[in-house]
């Protein structure tokens, strides 16, 4: 344990210049002063080489070289440090009362007077402690409020509850505007409060311990969340990479096979193809003694030989070389083809429930895949006219007179996205009037029946009207039993084939979903009935 050693501060006071040494030296005699200080004092007596001590009057001779005290000099700089934190300890902060006398820089109030209605710090606060005329004076505890602490009639300090009244009074306020009311003591009215804030603060502790448990519970379900999620994602990877070794395995027993069996038919073909050789060669020997013996002269030699060189054996081989080997690939490249067919609809079939599972459902999670949607002017209908950044667009019931452009409707009153949308994609229209709201694929046709979103199969539309709504796709209608409101949402999972629309409300309210298979990107759509309009809302 650091033992404490309690120095008096004169130590560290120059007797010559009465204020903190500086630089201080210490003569034999002990006493310490600034070196300036002794050195002027010194100058100043005349005689150089008899030198007192201004302390003690001890006499040096010859004049001592003064040397630094370093030790006393670093305890004269931790004093000031000390003074320092002090005087920071005496001025008022933000949360403090400040002493209303002080100039610049105040200090703390020690005292409020409910009299003057001024705080003051020590030292202004004795005229009040020290001089008769204030002895009438109430001081009290440093207060901001002292306007509060007096009533406002009588200048008196409020020392009285009125119970019927429900305010804080003063005794003089008691006997006159309060007069027969319930009154009781400032103290006893707040030793009756208290018990009703202890009994509060017990019911806001109780909540409070509720809700720290009901905490733990939701962070232990974030928890088991999380894991679940990684267990499922860590599930689902070691499932699927079986699969594609499953699937590498099977190719590569599906190509052994197949190169067996070319290594079998090939090694038939190669028999075939030497015996075909074989006999090409003889009937070549066998038509070079047949053209020998056309070319002799002797009848005779020639009828002799005629029977035995003119012998053919019998042909086996005509019937067997039109086999077409390569037939049973064809038919394993189609079973293969078939079986990545099936596949493919596996994983579509599987993809589609998942993201059903995993759909978003509240309106905070759908807004997590909100899309940005513009319209693309170019595609406008020449009735149609775009506004507020391309996102909101008008019938105006009459031609707008806009450019010619091949992307433009021409018979329908439509108009489609800039953006191509694929992944997950959400957005939400706020609609007046008959709106149709859409995706389509951007090659759909731009004229006659076959342009109306819903009348063809590279779009699928819900038809909002005051009555209700109607889901359309290659001409096929489906009533929708729900009235939409005003604003109109939709969800697209375009690898998953998803495609739902939602009213919008205080709640989302789903309208019509559709299971099927997306092959281009897709474009978000308009449809417009006479003077309706529809925006394309910022969801960021």
């Amino acid at each position: 344990m650091e033992a404490r050693v309690d120095l008096k501060r004169d130590s560290f006071f120059c007797s010559i210049c009465l204020d903190l040494l500086k630089d201080p030296v210490t003569l034999n005699c002990g006493h310490s002063f600034c070196q300036v200080c002794v050195d002027g004092y010194w100058d100043s007596e005349g005689e150089r080489n008899i030198c007192q001590c201004p302390q003690c009057r001890r006499t040096f001779t010859p004049r001592p070289l003064l040397q630094k005290n370093v030790m006393l000099a670093e305890l004269v700089e931790e004093l000031k440090k000390t003074r320092l934190q002090a005087a920071d300890l005496c001025y008022a902060g933000p949360e403090d009362v400040a002493c209303d006398s002080c100039t610049g820089r105040k200090l703390k109030a020690l005292k409020s007077c409910l009299l003057c209605l001024t705080s003051y710090c020590e030292q202004h606060l004795q005229p009040h402690l020290e001089a008769p005329a204030f002895r009438r004076h109430k001081l009290v505890q440093p207060s901001k409020q002292l306007q509060e602490i007096l009533c406002p009639q009588h200048d008196e300090e409020k020392k009285m509850f009125c119970r019927t009244d429900q305010q804080v009074i003063c005794h003089l306020c008691a006997v006159d505007q309060h007069k027969d009311h319930h009154i009781v003591s400032a103290a006893a009215e707040r030793r009756e409060r208290e018990k009703e804030v202890d009994q509060s603060r017990g019911r806001i502790q109780q909540r409070i311990q509720e809700r720290q448990e009901g905490l733990k519970l939701l962070q232990q379900e974030q928890k088991t969340i999380r894991d679940s999620a990684d267990k499922a994602v860590k599930d689902s990877q070691v499932i699927l990479q079986q699969m594609i070794q499953d699937l590498q395995r099977r190719m590569s027993d599906v190509e052994q096979q197949i190169r067996s069996r070319q290594e079998t038919e090939a090694t038939g073909v190669r028999g075939l193809q030497e015996q075909l050789e074989q006999e090409i060669a003889e009937l070549k020997k066998k038509d070079a003694e047949l053209q020998q013996l056309s070319l002799t002269d002797s009848h005779l030699v020639f009828l002799q030989n005629w029977s035995s060189v003119s012998e053919v054996s019998e042909d086996t081989l005509s019937s067997r070389t039109h086999v077409r080997p390569h037939c049973c690939f064809e038919e394993v490249s189609a079973a293969v083809s078939a079986s990545r067919e099936r596949l493919q609809d596996l994983l579509r079939d599987t993809c589609t429930n998942i993201s059903l599972m995993l759909k978003p459902q509240t309106r905070a999670e759908f807004l997590r895949f909100s899309q940005d949607i513009t319209l693309d002017p170019n595609t406008a209908h020449s009735w149609l006219l775009l506004s507020e950044g391309n996102r909101k667009v008008r019938d105006m019931g009459k031609d707008q007179s806009p450019p010619p452009h091949p992307d433009r409707f021409i018979d329908n009153a439509e108009v489609l996205s800039k953006e191509p949308l694929t992944g997950r994609c959400y957005w939400e229209v706020e609609k007046i009037g008959i709106v149709i709201v859409a995706v389509s694929y951007k090659n759909i046709s731009r004229s006659w029946e076959e342009s109306e979103f819903g009348c063809n199969d590279k779009s699928w539309s819900l038809w909002c009207h005051d009555s209700g709504c109607l889901f359309t796709h290659n001409s096929i209608r489906t009533q929708v039993s729900t009235a939409p409101s005003s604003r109109v949402g939709v969800y697209l999972d375009h690898s998953a084939g998803l495609l739902s629309f939602y009213s919008v409300s205080e709640t989302m309210t789903l309208l019509h979903r559709v299971h099927t298979t997306f092959t281009q990107p897709l474009h978000a759509g308009v449809g417009l009935g006479n003077k309706s309009s529809c925006e394309f809302l910022k969801l960021n």
